[in-house]
């Protein structure tokens, strides 16, 4: 008796093939690769679209950002893509490392430890990133 094909395995199989004769390249296709494609907007930029820029006396775009991270956090930090990209334009943004990672924390209370400690994760490679890039300068 032969076990039948599991489908989950199958299309996963079928979307590799059709990738390789669309692009060979997209074969060993990264997300994260595609993260460093995105570029971090200058604080000026966040500010006027996402800050203050929107209502004088709204929230500006370091807090909008933090607020951000606060809520991939409380979605399980499923989505790694996005919150690197949070943390990196909110250090753009003028929020420090002790900022992030106490938002990242209270979400705790929320969301869980486990969401709490995958999103300090991200959080950390992009600090540790920016540690890299600072020693390279």
């Amino acid at each position: 008796m032969t076990d039948a094909p599991n489908p989950f395995e199958m299309m996963m199989r079928q979307a590799q093939e059709m990738a390789r004769a669309i692009n060979p390249a997209l074969e060993s296709f990264s997300p994260k690769g595609f993260e460093k494609l995105w570029p971090t907007m200058p604080r000026e930029f966040m500010e006027l679209s996402f800050g203050r820029g929107l209502s004088k006396e709204g929230l500006d775009a370091k807090t909008r950002l933090l607020l951000t991270l606060a809520g991939l956090t409380m979605l399980g930090a499923q989505s790694d893509t996005q919150i690197r990209l949070t943390v990196r334009h909110a250090l753009e943004a003028g929020a420090t490392r002790d900022e992030i990672a106490e938002t990242i924390a209270q979400m705790a209370m929320f969301a869980g430890i486990p969401s709490m400690t995958r999103a300090m994760g991200f959080a950390r490679e992009v600090m540790d990133e920016a540690d890299e890039k600072g020693s390279e300068k």
